[in-house]
This record gives C-alpha cells, sequence and structure tokens, in this order.
C-alpha cells in the first residue's frame, strides 16, 4: 500500500497558497501620482483583494484542520489537493479582472464560479480523505451532513446567475459566503 505521512503535502499547499497570495498583491499598482485622491478608482480593486485574501485565509485555515485530522494520503488525496489548488490559483485572475470592471456581468459570473469550483474541490478533497481512513474517522462525524458546505455551494450558483441581472447582488452573496467561512470550521478542530 502506497501511503505517506500529511506533512510533505501540506508544506506543497502552504507554499502554492503563498505564491498565490504573492501573484495577487502583485496585482495592485501604486498610483502615477502622489495624491490621496489618486487611491480613489483603485479602491475596487482593493476590495477584491480583501476579498479574495479573505477567501484564501479561510481556504488555507480549512485545509490546515482537515490535515490536523488527516493520518495518512495517498495519490487520490494528492491529486484531489492539486485540484483544489488549481481552482484556487485562477483567484488572482478573476480578482485582477472583478476589480477593474465590477459592474460588468461576465467578470462577476466568473469569480463567482471560480468559487463554486473551488468550493467543490474541497468538498471532493475531504471526501477522498475520509474514504482513505476508517468508518470511525474522526471527520466522517464532524463533517456530518455539511449544510454549511452545501449551502456555500448553492449561494455561489445563486450569485452567478443574479450577476446576469446586476452584479451588486452576487458580489454582496459573495461577501456573505466569506463571512460565513470567516470563523474556521469548528467541526474541523482537533
Amino acid at each position: 500500500m502506497n501511503e505517506m505521512k500529511t506533512g510533505r503535502l501540506e508544506a506543497f499547499s502552504d507554499g502554492v497558497l503563498a505564491i498565490i497570495i504573492t501573484i495577487m498583491v502583485l496585482e495592485l499598482k501604486a498610483p502615477e501620482t502622489a495624491e490621496f485622491s489618486a487611491l480613489l478608482p483603485r479602491i475596487p480593486l482593493f476590495i477584491g483583494y480583501l476579498i479574495s485574501f479573505i477567501y484564501l485565509g479561510i481556504y488555507w485555515n480549512n485545509h490546515h484542520h482537515l490535515f490536523q485530522l488527516a493520518e495518512k494520503v495517498n495519490g487520490r488525496i494528492l491529486w484531489a489537493n492539486l485540484h483544489l489548488l488549481f481552482w484556487l490559483s485562477l483567484i488572482p485572475f478573476t480578482t485582477a479582472w472583478i476589480g477593474e470592471h465590477h459592474a460588468a456581468t461576465a467578470p462577476v459570473v466568473l469569480y463567482g464560479f471560480i468559487l463554486f469550483m473551488s468550493a467543490l474541490a474541497y468538498k471532493l478533497l475531504q471526501g477522498s480523505i475520509i474514504k482513505h481512513h476508517d468508518a470511525d474517522f474522526p471527520l466522517k462525524k464532524a463533517i456530518g451532513r455539511d449544510v454549511k458546505g452545501k449551502l456555500s455551494v448553492f449561494l455561489y450558483l445563486a450569485g452567478m446567475l443574479s450577476a446576469f441581472a446586476n452584479t451588486w447582488p452576487a458580489l454582496a452573496i459573495y461577501l456573505l459566503v466569506a463571512l460565513m467561512w470567516l470563523s474556521p470550521d469548528r467541526r474541523l478542530r482537533n
């Protein structure tokens, strides 16, 4: 049986998330002039960065708690983790686009889609870890019916759909989901 401990996966994931955040902050360009008023047009970019930073922090925090419970990993878990990191790595692109065009439908829908796919990838990772452990694995009991996770996926879909009519409710929904998860998932604390 080809198993390994979680340390390498955690270290790799931490490094990738650090790079993602670094790429995202590099998108914040300083104004060409030295007046405070030059910052005003950049407020949507900063707000987008802040929300995306919070999302990445939420994923990092819950990922950490998830792997504190996991005792071992296999190839399936490694690929599920890479799948999650792939979707998270697209956040800087969509953050930059939505920051420049926050009232436009396409960037807001794509941002929601990336959040939606990240949530699905996280659920796949959780499921892969649960499947790889015994029936009495604490994570299985902790996740339970996963109402918060399912609600998040539903809200991302609602946000994407509402963006076709008006982007502001969609952005509010994405912010709401981030606020729901701002506190680390208590179910995963050991």
